[in-house]
């Protein structure tokens, strides 16, 4: 059996209770896309995987989000990266949204919020008092082999994609 990779500098965040704990085998899953495909985790097996969870297509943060990944597609791809966006929306919905802001990458659909749980990405969250269930803006790395190289959690939209790209180049060094 080969060496695990040791990620060192991780973020602190990703050894709090909930999710999937950095170096830990990334859950599988088969999920439809904006266009009725199925996908699943091993379809991108040898390749980074940017695997982000979002609240809600058209909203402003996950709009602006979305389109800080969209645009800097091309570089994610000359690193070896795909990026997977997940939300708890329906097909139409993605297929709008992606339509809208000519997004080139995978939108996967939850609906039923089984991969949203297994990621511990779907959780209470309280707004003005009222407390609700609701995704936590959540994004994983994970490397080729599948394996949770770094957690972003409660994610702040300015400059995350940009962060992304920083830690997949450090991590591949």
């Amino acid at each position: 059996m080969g060496k695990r990779k040791k990620f060192n500098k991780v973020n602190s965040s990703s050894l709090e209770a909930g999710g999937i704990r950095v170096g830990r085998v990334a859950p599988a899953f088969s999920l439809i896309n904006q266009h009725g495909k199925t996908r699943r985790l091993s379809d991108y097996r040898g390749k980074w995987v940017v695997l982000y969870f979002y609240p809600k297509d058209n909203t402003s943060g996950c709009s602006s989000q979305a389109c800080q990944f969209s645009d800097g597609l091309a570089r994610f791809k000359r690193n070896g990266a795909v990026v997977v966006g997940v939300s708890p929306d329906g097909q139409v919905s993605h297929q709008s949204f992606a339509g809208k802001f000519n997004l080139r990458f995978d939108l996967l659909v939850d609906e039923d919020k089984q991969v949203l749980e297994k990621y511990g990405v779907w959780r209470e969250k309280s707004m003005y008092g009222r407390k609700y269930m609701g995704v936590v803006r959540t994004t994983y790395l994970l490397d080729p082999e599948g394996i949770a190289a770094f957690r972003w959690d409660k994610v702040k939209v300015p400059g995350h994609a940009e962060d992304v790209m920083k830690k997949i180049k450090a991590l591949k060094s």
